[in-house]
């Protein structure tokens, strides 16, 4: 655990030496406070629903950006052979280098809460439903980490990994909208499938074990298959 520890603190300062960390949390926040107000300026509702879908689109093209250098820029820098053969199980690695961007995601969308007591101050929102709400983008974002790790395992390429992970990512957040060319189980797999589906039941605050399993099982297979891409050296 400790060395986990270790790495992940390793990753967030080299993170943030860098200046595209505060790039995209200022560009981030920045969005989303412009589309907080105009989402609640039009709705005139004191519910943050719309505005976790929104911030759902736009993880999808976030996201990659975040995580598309995590193993890419070991395997362009010639370090990934240092790495591996440092005292490291590969578990550790791929959990050290998630974490990390978890954490900074966490970060992100908790600079956010500031929402909650913005609506409370003009209406009487249920705080259930926005926690509700909250738990259901934070998972959602950390499976797109998972994605985008994995994509990162795959390739020495930044742009290539960043490329691989929206074409995941836009095909998980659109597979309910192929649903009118398919019927049956077909169509249920496609709706179920679809990360913008379960994220729906969170924003207005329902909780399933369904949707919570979506997440969990997600990030635990990404996950699992970076640790195998790593292991067996699968990039280009």
């Amino acid at each position: 655990m400790n060395k986990i520890v270790a790495l992940t603190k390793k990753e967030l300062y080299s993170f943030f030496s860098s200046p595209i960390a505060y790039i995209i949390l200022i560009v981030m926040l920045s969005l989303f406070n412009i589309f907080f107000f105009l989402i609640i300026d039009q709705n005139r509702e004191v519910s943050l629903r719309d505005v976790f879908q929104l911030m759902e689109f736009m993880l999808v093209f976030f996201i990659p950006l975040l995580t598309m250098r995590l193993f890419s820029e070991e395997k362009s820098n010639g370090t990934m052979e240092f790495l591996l053969t440092a005292p490291l199980t590969l578990t550790m690695i791929v959990l050290g280098k998630y974490l990390s961007m978890l954490i900074f995601f966490t970060l992100l969308i908790g600079l956010t809460s500031t929402y909650y007591f913005i609506i409370e101050y003009f209406g009487d929102p249920d705080p259930l439903s926005i926690l509700s709400g909250y738990l259901g983008i934070w998972l959602e974002g950390a499976f797109f980490i998972a994605v985008g790790l994995l994509a990162s395992s795959w390739t020495s390429n930044q742009i290539i990994a960043a490329m691989v992970s929206y074409l995941i990512l836009f095909s998980l957040y659109f597979a309910s909208s192929f649903t009118q060319y398919f019927s049956g189980s077909a169509e249920h797999f496609l709706i179920q499938l679809s990360t913008h589906t379960h994220l729906e039941n969170f924003a207005i605050g329902i909780i399933t074990p369904s949707d919570v399993v979506y997440y969990l099982a997600g990030i635990l297979l990404c996950l699992v298959l970076t640790r195998l891409s790593i292991d067996n050296k699968l990039w280009l």
